[in-house]
């Protein structure tokens, strides 16, 4: 009897252990799952976060207004190559978009795959007639996407993936039921976005804006003698000549009792007629040119890098992504050391040089240029950034009720000191399209965080001549088979001692 106990007794304690184990994995398995399903985190190590959308992206989808529907007719079965790496491409794409919607009531992103031969009753009733395409469909709006579109090709050969630009604009034109209308001050020389021009247009500009849903359009408020009841924002860019006083006090009323968006870029040595407006704001813009003797923040071609960037909506994606906009000639422009604090504004340094550089007055000699004391300017004491003169400033009116911030909107100003920052033949600079960009959205309160340069596609190709192929070719037929059998060889005569 009792090695029959100890027989049982071993044999429930087994079956208990099993159990137990059984019990123990499945908590383990379950509890991995409850982790994974409330607690998921996700990394991207790709080199230029090419398996993520962009910051910008991310932003407009959580303020996105309306559910958007995309119809994808691309088909991994193609016949045509092309087709096929566009659907392998596009389909991982839209799986972000539709993960970074998923947990938003009502604003999710819904994506399907038709194929219109074998689904041709489904894609007459959606009204789409062709393949190989993109179709974005929200409410009444849609937007076809073409294949040409998600890629940048240059001399009939891919150079880079532009799905998100793509997407993303699709979505913002389709979801938005009106979109938001920029002027573009003319009648003093400006820079025109209806030029090609590569240093006086701002063509590239227009189709950047146009893809993110504004609309754009000029105005000359010397003849209108008013503001667009519909502007969202006035922009400025390089003018020649001054204003008149008459449409410096449209701006400000403009500014001021409706609340108004105005970006200026006032490059050095051109008169501009508005220091009484920036003053009530807040901003002093110098008569002067920027030279900086440090070469750590000058590129070869002596353009000025924006390396010292304050954090700010503006600025937050350069510091994330370590932009560095590339401008001309420049200007300082800065908080008015003289405003008072209590004025109700907030002004802030976007940009600023380094410690080293100042402000030159007498630019327009032709003598060699050295900081002279008392007469170029330098940063002031006190005053932010520290020790570094300004290039680029925001001000904001903010209305305060008991010493706190009362949430009533209110005009934004931004001036840069530089002219050609967005000209074309800047524009196809990331950075720089980035900074202005980013501007443009927190004037218009579409503070979202951007960035969505093209995602170059990666290739790798061996280049071998007649005489290196030819040696890479006996080294594989005798140099692998004659190692394995000198190996042979060598255990053969160990096993042998």
């Amino acid at each position: 009897m009792p090695l029959f106990d100890s027989f049982r007794a071993a044999r429930w304690a087994r079956t208990l252990n099993l159990l137990l184990q059984a019990i123990l994995f499945l908590t383990l398995f379950a509890g991995l799952n409850y982790l994974a399903r409330n607690h998921a985190a996700r990394f991207d190590l790709t080199q230029q976060r090419r398996d993520s959308l962009s910051p910008e992206t991310r932003g407009y989808l959580r303020d996105l207004p309306r559910p958007v529907r995309i119809i994808v007719t691309l088909t991994e079965d193609s016949e045509d190559a092309n087709v096929r790496q566009a659907f392998k491409d596009m389909r991982g794409l839209l799986r972000e978009y539709v993960y970074e919607t998923e947990n938003e009531e009502n604003r999710r992103i819904v994506v399907e795959y038709l194929d219109v031969y074998q689904r041709r009753r489904e894609a007459d009733q959606l009204g789409i007639d062709q393949p190989d395409c993109i179709v974005l469909i929200c409410g009444d709006k849609r937007r076809t996407v073409l294949l040409g579109e998600i890629y940048q090709v240059e001399k009939g050969e891919k150079k880079a993936f532009r799905g998100e630009q793509a997407i993303t604009s699709a979505i913002l034109d389709v979801s938005s039921p009106e979109k938001k209308k920029i002027y573009f001050l003319s009648g003093h020389g400006e820079l025109s976005p209806d030029v090609v021009d590569p240093v006086h247009g701002l063509s590239s500009l227009r189709d950047a804006l146009r893809q993110r849903n504004f609309e754009v359009d000029t105005v000359n408020l010397s003849y209108t003698r008013r503001v667009p009841d519909k502007a969202s924002l006035l922009v400025a860019v390089w003018p020649q000549g001054a204003f008149q006083p008459l449409e410096q006090e449209l701006l400000r009323q403009y500014l001021m009792a409706n609340a108004g968006r105005l970006i200026l870029l006032l490059a050095p040595g051109a008169p501009h007629g508005l220091e009484d407006l920036l003053l009530d704001w807040g901003i002093l813009v110098d008569d002067d040119v920027i030279y900086d003797t440090g070469t750590q923040n000058m590129t070869e071609e002596g353009e000025l890098l924006l390396r010292h960037l304050t954090p700010h909506p503006v600025t937050q994606t350069l510091i994330d992504y370590n932009l560095q906009p590339r401008i001309g000639p420049a200007r300082s422009v800065r908080p008015d050391p003289g405003r008072s604090l209590g004025s109700g504004f907030n002004v802030t340094t976007l940009a600023a040089t380094s410690k080293g550089a100042w402000g030159e007055v007498s630019y327009r000699l032709h003598s060699a240029h050295q900081f002279d004391p008392g007469v170029d300017i330098r940063p002031l004491p006190g005053m932010e950034p520290k020790d570094r003169l300004g290039i680029v400033v925001a001000s904001e009116r903010v209305s305060v009720r008991d010493k706190l911030p009362f949430s009533v909107r209110g005009g934004r100003l931004i001036v840069f000191g530089t002219g050609d920052l967005i000209a074309n033949n800047r524009a196809a600079i990331v950075d720089n399209l980035t900074l202005f960009l980013s501007a443009v959205n927190w004037t218009v309160d579409r503070d979202a965080n951007f960035n969505m340069p093209a995602r170059p596609i990666g290739r790798f190709q061996l280049s071998l001549s007649a005489g290196e192929l030819a040696r890479l070719r006996r080294r594989l037929l005798f140099l692998l088979p004659g190692a394995a059998l000198l190996l042979g060889v060598i255990v053969s005569w160990t096993r042998r001692r």
